[in-house]
């Protein structure tokens, strides 16, 4: 099975080096030295890389061949693809490979259906579930545990327990708003929705 494990950056220096946006809980494994990738688009590969080093937070990689910054700037945006067993797991049990993810119902605690994991967003502060709703419209669920709260590869499902507004964020508002006209309270309700809201941005 082949999955992307990092989109490589702009060029970084002037001897072949690139940054790479990491698509992977294993760099180390899936992009060290002697690691030979395929790539999208095909023509740029395959590629082996040579030397990979942090800095400044960003692993940069060197690729046999590519010597200069011109031939670092002609990989710009190119995929790397890593050939993985489909039956192997992460060592850390609490990971999980995108594609064991993808498709995986996602449903609350009480059994409540929410959508169906549709692509993993690996940010640098944390990974998002896109959950495709049954209306068709898209929803972002923060992968920490606090939120999902249950990963069932046998059911095939993901159980989460979100905080008010993450779900139906306009239905939240609203209902809040409602109930500030009603106690006459509606400065400290907007200010409850926002605060809501921005906590479930962060």
């Amino acid at each position: 099975m082949q999955l992307v494990v990092a989109r490589v950056g702009r060029a970084h220096g002037i001897k072949g080096e690139v940054t790479v946006e990491v698509r992977t809980d294993e760099p180390e494994l899936r992009l060290g030295p002697g690691a030979v990738l395929a790539t999208d688009p095909a023509s740029a590969g395959p590629l082996t890389i040579e030397t990979g080093r942090v800095h400044s937070g960003r692993l940069l990689l060197r690729f046999e061949g590519v010597r200069d910054r011109n031939g670092a700037e002609a990989l710009r945006n190119t995929l790397l693809i890593a050939e993985v067993d489909p039956d192997a797991k992460p060592e850390d049990p609490d990971e999980y490979y995108d594609h064991q993810l993808m498709d995986l119902d996602v449903i609350l605690e009480d059994g409540t259906e929410v959508g169906r994991i549709t692509e993993i967003s690996h940010l640098p502060s944390q990974d998002l579930f896109v959950v495709e709703r049954a209306d068709g419209t898209e929803v972002l669920i923060p992968f920490v545990e606090e939120i999902v709260v249950d990963i069932d590869l046998e059911k095939q499902r993901a159980v989460i327990d979100p905080p008010p507004g993450l779900i139906d964020d306009r239905a939240e508002i609203a209902s809040s708003r409602d109930a500030d006209n009603a106690s006459g309270d509606t400065e400290n309700s907007s200010g409850d929705a926002e605060s809501t809201s921005a906590g479930d941005e962060a």
